[in-house]
C-alpha cells in the first residue's frame, strides 16, 4: 500500500542547501527527474530556504516552481507567477544596534543584511566573500549607518567554524529578546524577527495556499529546518544531517545530498 494513496493531495517542501543542493551547489539531474516525476503524479514540490530572492534565481528555470516559495528562513513567503510577498516579516528597528554592538565585539564577523530586493554588506570577511562567490549575488558594501531603514527581513553572520562558539555564546549573555537567532550552517549565526522560522512559515504558506486538506513532507538537513519538519505530517532529514534534526525527523533517508536524497525520499513516497 502507499504511503499516499492521493498524490494530489500531497506537498512536498524540502531546504536548498545541505538537502537538495549537493555541495557544488549544481542541482543533480536524478532529484530533478524524480521531482518531475512526483509532479506528474500530482504532487505538489516547492523550498523552503534560507536564501534571498536573489540567490534563489538561478535554479528558476530548473525547478519551475510554479506555486509560491519559502524565502529568507521563513521571513518571506513569495509567489513568483504575482512577483510579490504574499508575507514578509521584518526586524524591528532596534536590530541595527544589536548588529552594531556584535560586530564591535566580534572583528572576525562578517554581516548581511537583507531585504527582499537587496543584499547590504556592512563587513565582509573570507567566509563572506566565498558566501557572495558560490551564491552568485550582488550585493551592495556599505557601512552599516548608511543602510537604509525598513525591510530587513533577516541577518545573517558569517565566520570561520571555530569562531561561532564564540559568536552565539555571546549572543546568548546578551539577551537580545527582540528578535530569534538560528544557526544555518557551521559558518552562519542568523537574526530573524521574532517567532520567524521555516516552520510558523509553513503553518502560514498552508493558510495562504489553501492547503489544510493536504499532507504535507519537509525534508531538510540543518537547525534552521527543525521547526518546519515538525509541522509536517512526515518530517524527513537526509543522511547527512545534524543529529538534532535527525531526532525531530519521523524518516531519516540512507542518502545524502550529494547522494540524490531528494530522489531517495519521493521513491519512498511513490
Amino acid at each position: 500500500m502507499k504511503l499516499f494513496e492521493d498524490m494530489s493531495k500531497v506537498l512536498l517542501i524540502t531546504d536548498l542547501d545541505g538537502t537538495f543542493l549537493p555541495s557544488n551547489k549544481v542541482l543533480s539531474e536524478v532529484d530533478l527527474d524524480a521531482v518531475r516525476k512526483f509532479r506528474n503524479m500530482g504532487g505538489k514540490f516547492t523550498i523552503a530556504t534560507g536564501r534571498t530572492l536573489q540567490s534563489v534565481q538561478c535554479y528558476f528555470d530548473q525547478l519551475q516552481l510554479n506555486i509560491p516559495f519559502i524565502l529568507y528562513n521563513g521571513a518571506i513567503i513569495y509567489d513568483l507567477e504575482q512577483e510579490k510577498s504574499l508575507l514578509q516579516k521584518e526586524l524591528p528597528l532596534v536590530s541595527r544596534e544589536i548588529i552594531s554592538d556584535v560586530l564591535n565585539e566580534m572583528p572576525e564577523v562578517a554581516c548581511e543584511i537583507l531585504t527582499l530586493d537587496n543584499i547590504y554588506i556592512a563587513r565582509s570577511n573570507e567566509v563572506e566573500d566565498r558566501h557572495v562567490e558560490l551564491c552568485k549575488v550582488n550585493p551592495i558594501y556599505m557601512e552599516l549607518d548608511k543602510i537604509p531603514n525598513g525591510g530587513w527581513v533577516k541577518v545573517l553572520f558569517a565566520m570561520e567554524p571555530e569562531i561561532l562558539p564564540k559568536l552565539t555564546s555571546y549572543i546568548d549573555s546578551k539577551g537580545y529578546n527582540e528578535v530569534d537567532f538560528v544557526k544555518s550552517a557551521n559558518i552562519f549565526y542568523e537574526m530573524l524577527p521574532k517567532n520567524c522560522s521555516k516552520g510558523s512559515a509553513l503553518k502560514d504558506y498552508i493558510e495562504k495556499v489553501g492547503l489544510e486538506d493536504y499532507k504535507i513532507i519537509a525534508v531538510g538537513d540543518y537547525h534552521n529546518d527543525i521547526e518546519m519538519i515538525n509541522v509536517a505530517d512526515l518530517g524527513v532529514a537526509t543522511a547527512n544531517a545534524q543529529p538534532e534534526v535527525k531526532k525531530a525527523a519521523d524518516l531519516i533517508l540512507k542518502k545524502t545530498n550529494n547522494e540524490g536524497a531528494i530522489s531517495e525520499l519521493i521513491d519512498y513516497i511513490l
